[in-house]
């Protein structure tokens, strides 16, 4: 039990380390980001709107996310941490206070007042609580897997199995020049699984309550 709790505060510690978001913190404001949105609105903004690179898959939902982990992921696609070919001739054109702008816009968008905070996950099967374990995924995505322990870390619970599979082996992903991850907490994780688990928790995660959602938006107001 000693060397499982080490292990795992090690692994919180990496992380930190690993996903901290930049040093000079640029704060954003919501209405400013209203109005920079429309390079968005084309994906995030269509319910079961699917992109086709690297494979068929759902766009990710965006609304309800964390601002702090849009900032994250978006600095890694301008970074090239992330090689997805049109997030990053999108972020390419942003400047730090664009980014911060557009995360705080959607980390309030579409957010209930008074709605109860998803509660904690519901357990899986044997098999996919073996894997959950391996992973030590709650250590950085919180038991309910919407409330990370960090919070440039990002919410997962509910979001679309398909982006979460494609996601996860992204990080798997080595000496591509068009897509993959480079991360090195993820990727260590990662490449433990086969793709078959890899799968099988993201449609764990998948259908977990969340606070992620599609919020239908129209390009031309």
């Amino acid at each position: 039990m000693n060397k499982f709790l080490s292990s795992l505060s090690l692994l919180v510690v990496a992380c930190a380390t690993t996903f901290s978001a930049p040093a000079q913190e640029v704060k954003g404001d919501v209405k400013a980001g209203e109005k920079k949105i429309a390079m968005c609105i084309g994906c995030h903004g269509i319910k079961g709107y699917q992109a086709s690179f690297p494979e068929v898959h759902k766009v990710p939902m965006i609304s309800g996310q964390g601002a702090k982990y849009i900032v994250a992921a978006l600095t890694a696609y301008k970074k090239g941490e992330r090689k997805h070919p049109t997030m990053r001739g999108i972020v390419d054109n942003l400047s730090d206070q664009d980014m911060a702008d557009v995360a705080v816009y959607y980390e309030a968008h579409g957010k209930v007042e008074g709605a109860p905070a998803p509660g904690k996950a519901a357990e899986g099967s044997a098999r996919v609580a073996a894997l959950l374990t391996k992973g030590t995924c709650v250590a950085c995505h919180g038991d309910n897997f919407s409330k990370p322990i960090d919070p440039s870390y990002p919410k997962i619970a509910g979001q679309h199995s398909d982006y979460l599979f494609v996601a996860l082996k992204s990080y798997k992903a080595e000496g591509q020049a068009t897509w993959g991850r480079s991360n090195g907490v993820m990727g260590g994780i990662a490449k433990q699984f086969s793709n078959a688990e890899l799968r099988e928790l993201a449609n764990y995660v998948s259908v977990l309550p969340g606070e992620l959602k599609t919020v239908p938006q129209a390009k031309f107001r």
